[in-house]
């Protein structure tokens, strides 16, 4: 038997520039491209089941953007959020991603750290809907960095702000350091044996499990 979960991914950087010293507009590109060719290859086992990711990207370059879904009623400064709006007053847009974010059976956060601490386009994103959207699902985090620490301190943060909406963080965290040093520009590991690689796999089995057993007690007895 086979079950695909429905897996939403938060890319947590809007990064548009390099650095003055050079490198990537955004370093996270090669981590995130890296995620997405692992989830759909992923072939989880748990029981006699067999999982499978049904992925969807959120990103606020996209998501920001004019004519994006939350560009026509907001911006990266959370102006407005959808929560607090009359769902027949958004536009179809925001409803579909709002509906995205409803309809998952887990998510993954693929974020930088900026100042220690949660990226603020990673907190605007999440933050435009309200934890009913996210409750009683669980939640991955994968941070990254250019250096040595690989974002961990920001990993802290976000794990408060998934409990405070709902979406329970997983134990396993996700750690990447001296990102250029492990991936191409494309995401393609540039060592496929890197012991920094075995993490995900690690992180996705327990995401698998919660999320497969929270997605039975939610259908079983909805979300409270």
């Amino acid at each position: 038997m086979t079950t695909s979960l429905k897996t939403v991914v938060f890319m947590g950087s809007a990064r548009s520039i390099p650095a003055f010293w050079g490198g990537d507009k955004r370093l996270g590109d090669r981590v995130l491209n890296w995620v997405k060719a692992t989830l759909k290859d992923r072939k989880g086992t748990l029981g006699d089941e067999t999982i499978s990711h049904d992925v969807t990207i959120v990103d606020p370059v996209d998501v920001f953007k004019p004519d994006g879904a939350l560009g026509s009623i907001s911006a990266g400064e959370l102006s407005t959020t959808t929560f607090m709006m009359k769902a027949d007053d958004l536009p179809e847009k925001t409803k579909a991603l709002m509906e995205t974010i409803r309809s998952a059976d887990c998510y993954l956060i693929v974020s930088p750290e900026y100042n220690h601490t949660v990226p603020p386009a990673l907190a605007s994103v999440m933050g435009h809907f309200g934890g009913s959207l996210y409750k009683c699902k669980p939640s991955g985090i994968i941070t990254y960095s250019p250096g040595p620490f690989a974002g961990m301190r920001a990993a802290m943060s976000i794990q408060v702000m998934c409990h405070e909406l709902g979406c329970l963080p997983v134990s396993k965290l996700v750690g990447i350091p001296a990102v250029s040093d492990l991936f191409n520009e494309d995401g393609t590991p540039k060592d496929p044996e890197a012991r920094m690689l075995k993490q995900l796999p690690e992180l996705l089995d327990q995401l698998e499990w919660m999320a497969m057993a929270m997605k039975s007690q939610r259908e079983k007895t909805g979300a409270f």
